[in-house]
């Protein structure tokens, strides 16, 4: 029911890259023996059964890769499949949204993120880790897009938002009862830096004020929409320390995992 697949991608990360390095990382914390497999809601993260490991993406040089991404994603939903992505930069995002997007008449988009990645371009890249939801936004009007832990929005990126018409919560907005007031199948997009660095500091970009573990899972464990795929980005192994951010990113993906098949019941 959900393919595992990582694309191991950073050459658009504007400060630091690290991020290619991560699926591997993180595979490797899903199968540490200092944890387990169990998932909260009582099931458990079954690689091998409903849970298919595809490996991870052989991607070319330049812009093809983009379309590499997107023909791996259509081909994971033509198998009727969902799809569980490890990051990899958020630039990815895009590539792979698009293909769901394309997939689905209504699509709405849960972004957990310290960023709006909403840019026109940054560094004169349009499609830099900071730019994938305005790309997303500009080539398919139907999205619907929530983003979630903001703390870093700037003039350019009020713009934007206001453009596209995204709902945004901001750290100090929260708690807000209607955030996750969504209809219609859901993409999660979860960007490591929405957590306090002090939970992840195996991350590019440190932005002090964040959510916990526990407020990201509470509010994962809270959607009940049919969740159609979802992406965990932006953790960069360089940076961790004693695999902390990559047990932090295995457990988001078990409960990813848990949430789309209790979900799809």
């Amino acid at each position: 029911m959900i393919s595992l697949l990582g694309i191991p991608y950073d050459s658009s990360s504007s400060f630091l890259t690290g991020a290619a390095q991560a699926p591997e990382r993180i595979r490797a914390a899903l199968l540490s023996p200092s944890s387990n497999l169990s998932i909260e809601n009582g099931t458990l993260f079954d690689l091998g059964g409903v849970i298919r490991d595809e490996g991870d993406l052989t991607l070319s040089e330049g812009p093809v890769h983009r379309d590499e991404i997107t023909t791996a994603i259509k081909g994971i939903i033509s198998s009727g499949r969902k799809s569980l992505v490890l990051g990899g930069d958020h630039s990815i995002s895009y590539p792979v949204i698009r293909a769901h997007a394309a997939a689905n008449e209504k699509l709405h988009v849960v972004q957990f993120d310290a960023h709006p990645d909403l840019y026109d371009e940054l560094d004169g890249d349009r499609y830099s880790h900071a730019c994938p939801f305005a790309r997303l936004l500009e080539e398919f009007p139907h999205i619907e897009l929530t983003q979630i832990g903001i703390r870093t929005m700037n003039p350019h990126c009020q713009m934007q938002a206001d453009r596209f018409g995204v709902r945004v919560f901001e750290m100090r907005d929260l708690p807000a009862p209607s955030v996750l007031d969504i209809k219609g199948p859901v993409y999660i997009s979860l960007d490591l830096d929405v957590l306090d660095p002090a939970f992840a500091p195996g991350i590019s970009h440190y932005e002090p004020g964040g959510f916990s573990v526990r407020d990201v899972l509470s509010l994962i464990h809270q959607i009940s929409n049919p969740i159609v795929g979802a992406d965990v980005v932006e953790y960069n192994p360089t940076r961790d320390r004693h695999d902390q951010t990559a047990m932090v990113a295995a457990k988001f993906v078990k409960e990813l995992a848990g949430q789309i098949v209790q979900n799809a019941v």
